[in-house]
């Protein structure tokens, strides 16, 4: 079974936000062009900041465009100009995948504006972020179990929004990403013949990761380890669940030939027709909903 990988999930993602009136629609991700502009301290006109600002989205100048904005910010704080100067922080350092940035003005924010239409969007931001960092399944999961985390609070705060819709599709990627850790260990486990520690891995993802993709060959795997101990009713007995819950997974077909080998015939046989094992997310298709805001 390929193992799930997820490095940079959504990048570029279309998320496009609609402030004053001035449309972002339809922005792509991608680097800022050019060096970074140094803006010399002028008191200048809010909206000529803003509006420059905004013109550097277009022209996908994050990092222009996030100097502009903070330039909103230290001219004009706590003003309706800053507040939505601060979103468009958020949103640029995103697109420019300065991901502790956009967390930092997401946090910001969140502190200043704790009852804004608008913050439903930072806290989504935020699990975004973390979203997007999570690595293959050989290497640390820390990004994978903050996402969890953070997309589970988007989730409870929000439960009705479209951030919390989009935020349970992104859920189950996690879970499936951190059912993939365990079935990396296990695997591992299993070939340095350590079948004990294997099981352990393996009965996790059956238990606590029962509706991810890799339940199946977790089953399998638990046939196989048993088999290595000399365990074979509880060999039989997963081999059965196997059998009952995905006849035509092929790792049912797998467990059925290895008992068969060891002189057993299980009472269910594979059925090509029968239901198979959840599939694993398809990572081509994970852009992200439209979000589309405006200031009255």
């Amino acid at each position: 079974m390929n193992r799930l990988s997820v490095v940079g999930l959504l990048k570029k993602s279309a998320i496009v936000i609609l402030l004053a009136s001035v449309s972002v629609a339809g922005l792509t991700a991608c680097a800022g062009k050019g060096p970074k502009e140094h803006l010399v301290y002028e008191e200048r006109p809010v909206e000529l900041l803003y509006q420059t600002g905004m013109q550097k989205l277009d022209e996908k100048s994050w990092s222009d465009a996030v100097t502009y904005f903070e330039e909103v910010q230290r001219q004009h704080p706590y003003s309706e100009w800053s507040r939505r100067a601060i979103v468009m922080t958020i949103y640029a350092n995103y697109q420019a995948d300065k991901y502790a940035e956009a967390t930092t003005a997401a946090d910001q924010f969140i502190k200043l504006y704790p009852g804004s239409e608008l913050t439903p969007y930072a806290y989504y931001m935020k699990a975004i972020c973390a979203f997007e960092q999570i690595v293959d399944v050989g290497r640390d999961q820390g990004y994978t179990d903050s996402a969890k985390a953070l997309l589970t609070d988007v989730v409870r705060r929000y439960p009705d929004s479209e951030y919390a819709k989009d935020a349970r599709i992104k859920l189950d990627m996690v879970q499936d990403q951190l059912a993939g850790k365990e079935m990396d260990v296990g695997r591992w486990y299993l070939n340095d013949n350590q079948p004990l520690a294997a099981i352990g891995r393996f009965k996790t993802v059956a238990s606590d990761y029962q509706t991810t993709s890799h339940t199946p060959e977790a089953l399998y795997r638990l046939v196989e380890a048993n088999e290595m101990m000399g365990l074979h009713d509880e060999a039989t007995r997963d081999a059965a669940v196997l059998g009952y819950n995905y006849p035509g997974d092929r790792w049912y077909s797998a467990a059925y030939k290895l008992l068969k080998e060891k002189g057993a015939t299980p009472a269910v046989a594979p059925d090509p027709k029968g239901k198979k094992g959840p599939e694993a997310p398809d990572l081509k298709k994970k852009k992200s909903w439209l979000s589309f805001w405006k200031f009255n």
